[in-house]
């Protein structure tokens, strides 16, 4: 499962909006606003929690588990050209 606090953190990485984001994944603004809204677990169903992450994943972003040195986060692939 991926964090609220990982899609926005992520979203700002590639510098996209909400809007960019859901015609990435396939789903709805609503749904992204809803899935980015707190500081838990993402909510949502669970195929589009899976879209979504595809989506980024696909865009360059690697998701870090939490870990004895910190939570969860995320990071770049490469960097861009």
């Amino acid at each position: 499962m991926i964090y609220s606090a990982q899609i926005r953190a992520a979203r700002g990485l590639l510098d996209w909006n909400r809007d960019q984001l859901a015609q990435a994944a396939g789903i709805g603004l609503s749904t992204v606003q809803r899935m980015e809204k707190g500081e838990g677990l993402a909510l949502g169903q669970a195929g589009n929690i899976w879209r979504l992450q595809a989506a980024l994943e696909a865009a360059g972003i690697v998701f870090l588990p939490a870990d004895a040195s910190g939570g969860p986060g995320v990071r770049l692939k490469s960097l861009p050209e």
